[in-house]
């Protein structure tokens, strides 16, 4: 008999299981606090639920976090963590960890959504890595739960960004329902502010985004200021185009009062040039937005990180413009952890 899996189940779903089972439902909330604020991998070690139950529980079901099949850990203390999935098939998750000071961290957890990816973003190894399948939402909060194991302190901070491997808006209805059970104050209590969910630009799931009211981030992959060149670097732009893309935004903006922030991947000579970043100012503006620009890291293709001062040149422009821009710091480059490195097998 195939075991059912415990993770991903909202605490509805865990009470409406238990009282199947012709148990109490308030043993389904003790089982969702061990499993979401306790982070139990077993049910042995929930040791408020009877013995027998345990016993029972233990012969029919299972926590079901992935298993870790590779770790690997950066000077800078980022953890990429390879997790197999019940099927046997596999995907990245990583933690980076910011020190604020010396009593705590500030910890980012980069999950993924899918097996693989369908954009097929040449600059990306994810995708061309292919696309397998959808993750469910256990599958998803299981590797927030291996990764909280990884943390060196205490959690202080915890941010959780979708932008690992796979497209979220594409899995849009087992995505939000990890957010949910991301952000349950009976569970693991994360504020929705500290949730991105990060787009490669899905038009319609955006518009949908918007209207669900969750007061989330919202991260959108730009990486060129003009179709032409969207069209090369992320295919999904010939289904949706900025002229379709950009309304969507403002949108998001307006529905949810959250300011957007736009990924750009600065790739030598492609993308890099002062017409360039003037073009990208035209298309943001009038937007509040933060312009996050990613130096290129390597994969297996060909493109490459511009120079330090071209990277200044290109943030200049915008901020002269009245943009507020970041230049992303690499972390975990040197375990293939950083922006666009993620892959599914070793």
């Amino acid at each position: 008999m195939r075991k059912t899996r415990i993770c991903g189940k909202s605490l509805d779903e865990l009470v409406t299981w238990l009282k199947s089972m012709d148990q109490p439902g308030y043993r389904g909330r003790q089982i969702y606090k061990w499993i979401y604020q306790q982070g139990a991998v077993n049910f042995e070690e929930m040791t408020d639920l009877p013995q027998v139950l345990r016993q029972y529980l233990q012969d029919s079901a299972w926590v079901g976090l992935p298993t870790v099949i590779r770790r690997q850990t950066a000077k800078d203390r980022t953890v990429k963590l390879l997790l197999e999935l019940e099927d046997e098939q596999s995907v990245e998750a990583v933690l980076m960890q910011y020190d604020l000071d010396l009593s705590r961290d500030r910890l980012t957890f980069c999950i993924s959504t899918q097996v693989g990816c369908p954009i097929g973003c040449p600059f990306c190894a994810t995708g061309q890595s292919g696309f397998v399948r959808n993750l469910d939402a256990g599958e998803i909060i299981g590797q927030v739960l291996a990764l909280q194991q990884e943390a060196d302190h205490s959690v202080t901070g915890m941010n959780v960004v979708f932008m690992g491997m796979g497209e979220p808006l594409l899995n849009y209805t087992e995505v939000l329902k990890s957010i949910q059970l991301l952000h349950d104050p009976q569970g693991m209590d994360i504020s929705y502010r500290r949730i991105t969910v990060s787009t490669s630009g899905v038009s319609p799931r955006i518009y949908e985004l918007a209207r669900e009211g969750l007061p989330i981030n919202l991260a959108v992959s730009l990486h060129a200021p003009n179709n032409r060149l969207r069209d090369e670097l992320v295919p999904i732009n010939r289904r949706y185009p900025l002229e379709t893309l950009m309304p969507a935004c403002r949108e998001y903006f307006e529905m949810t009062k959250r300011r957007l922030t736009f990924e750009y991947l600065l790739l030598k000579g492609i993308n890099d040039t002062k017409q360039q970043a003037e073009e990208l100012v035209a298309l943001v503006k009038g937007m509040p937005a933060l312009i996050n620009l990613i130096p290129a890291n390597p994969t297996s293709g060909e493109y490459q990180k511009p120079n330090a001062e071209r990277i200044r040149l290109f943030a200049r422009v915008l901020r002269d413009q009245g943009l507020e821009v970041t230049i992303r710091e690499e972390r975990g480059g040197e375990i293939s952890a950083a922006c666009g490195q993620l892959r599914r097998s070793v």
